[in-house]
């Protein structure tokens, strides 16, 4: 099977229709879930804490498999022979790229930039390229004198920006974000926000999973939502989310405080990050 190009694209990047998926335990992580998702979009799924999102970014890259129903990248289905099967596991892994949340997970080699050049290399580039990207990324995301530091030995911010250089090697189209901003300090947020629009605005499709309201408002336009029982329970845009306060207290991602005012009592909406602010979500 040719894998597609690019620009012949005419289906969604993505298209997810009745997925459900257990853990090999037996217990359901998502159950009934349909979507799809056009190239250029940014999209938030968003859930409280064991909703599914994490899973859900796991079956778009290819790394866990439907139990039922299916998910489509590109027109293929992905399974697990589709996902290792030349031509199209090279290509989907080109164009599909994957920051997970603990940037530890994602770190393993003894300095940067071998780190850098580990994505390109299996996915068989020339040497010479390689080397270009490497130089390239770094230059890009400015962590040059990073090079030949080891990355466990780097601040969370350094680390996080390491990862997401990793994965930028590898030239993805799709970027799969997974709480990216968990464990930022406001500077390094503020900063990946900005460079999320940078790659937005180059024609990066961006999915991220998170919890984070004021993080999503600010790096999404459509928002889809999990509910904690692992269900898809609204698909509209992200404003329009995050404006839904009754929806957010439903599915856990903001909480409610009861204040006494004397002989009176009032229900405040409180978010779950670390800006929340009293009667709204945002």
């Amino acid at each position: 099977m040719r894998p597609v190009e690019w620009s012949e694209l005419s289906e969604p990047i993505f298209d997810i229709e009745n997925l459900e998926y257990r853990y090999p335990g037996g217990g359901v992580a998502l159950r009934d879930v349909s979507f799809s998702i056009e190239p250029g979009e940014r999209v938030a799924i968003l859930g409280a804490n064991g909703s599914g999102k994490s899973t859900l970014l796991h079956l778009l890259d290819g790394l866990y498999f439907a139990a039922r129903g299916s998910v489509s990248a590109f027109g293929t289905r992905l399974t697990e022979e589709t996902v290792d099967t030349p031509p199209f596991s090279h290509w989907f892994r080109r164009q599909v790229g994957f920051l997970f949340q603990n940037s530890d997970a994602q770190l393993f080699c003894a300095r940067v930039d071998e780190e850098l050049a580990f994505g390109p290399l299996q996915l068989r580039l020339p040497p010479a390229e390689v080397e270009q990207r490497v130089a390239d990324v770094l230059r890009l995301l400015e962590i040059e004198h990073l090079r030949q530091r080891a990355p466990q030995q780097l601040s969370e911010g350094e680390k996080k920006k390491v990862a997401l250089a990793s994965v930028l090697t590898t030239g993805p189209r799709v970027l799969l974000l997974d709480e990216p901003s968990s464990g930022l300090d406001p500077r390094t947020q503020q900063w990946l926000m900005e460079f999320l629009d940078e790659l937005h605005r180059s024609g990066v499709t961006l999915i991220t999973a998170s919890h984070d309201l004021s993080f999503v408002a600010d790096t999404a336009d459509r928002a889809l939502v999990l509910s904690e029982d692992h269900r898809l329970v609204r698909d509209a845009p992200c404003g329009d989310v995050l404006g839904d306060t009754n929806l957010l207290l439903s599915v856990n991602l903001i909480h409610a405080h009861a204040h006494a005012h004397g002989p009176v009592t009032h229900t405040h909406a409180h978010r779950h990050d670390s800006g929340h602010e009293h009667g709204h979500p945002v």
